[in-house]
């Protein structure tokens, strides 16, 4: 399955793509990012920025989402959940839209620390642990082109809270 939007990468085919705000400056390129994050099936927008975040907060893109939900659980940026239940929370509502046959997008601002944390983790409950779904999420996230200079997750803080990680948990 190709990517439907340049700065994403496929976690789980019709189930999970994680990736960068799916919101730019300009309306109608938004609405061409949106479109194609709908039309690859996602029905579900976790957002894990912080309301208002940036020196020029992110534009909102709830209005162009027509029929999906967005949903809001919020990380400080360039941090990790403040402990695994929070972080267990986020994967419980990702599992929860899965098992009703939903395609979740999960995003931060540029999909990579917060993002790369959360999806790390998921893949951990779901593939042995933190060391596996760690090594897992570093053969994913090489089909973004944004790991061509940026690792994911970012910070030193958000790839040991992945590594560990509990199986199952």
């Amino acid at each position: 399955m190709k990517a439907p939007i340049t700065n994403c990468y496929i976690v789980e085919p019709g189930k999970l793509i994680a990736g960068e705000y799916p919101r730019d400056l300009e309306e109608e390129s938004s609405q061409k990012k949106i479109d194609s994050l709908l039309a690859a099936g996602v029905s579900l927008f976790l957002d894990l920025t912080e309301e208002g975040e940036g020196r020029n907060p992110l534009l909102p893109y709830t209005h162009l989402i027509r029929e999906a939900t967005h949903q809001r659980l919020p990380i400080p940026d360039v941090s990790t959940p403040r402990n695994q239940a929070e972080a267990a929370r986020i994967l419980d509502v990702i599992d929860g839209a899965i098992a009703k046959d939903e395609t979740v997008y999960v995003h931060c601002w540029g999909g990579i620390g917060r993002t790369g944390t959360i999806v790390g983790c998921w893949l951990a409950r779901h593939h042995g642990g933190g060391s596996a779904g760690y090594t897992r999420l570093q053969q994913i996230w090489k089909t973004c082109p944004k790991s061509a200079t940026r690792d994911s997750p970012e910070t030193a803080a958000q790839r040991q809270f992945v590594k560990d990680w509990p199986a199952g948990q």
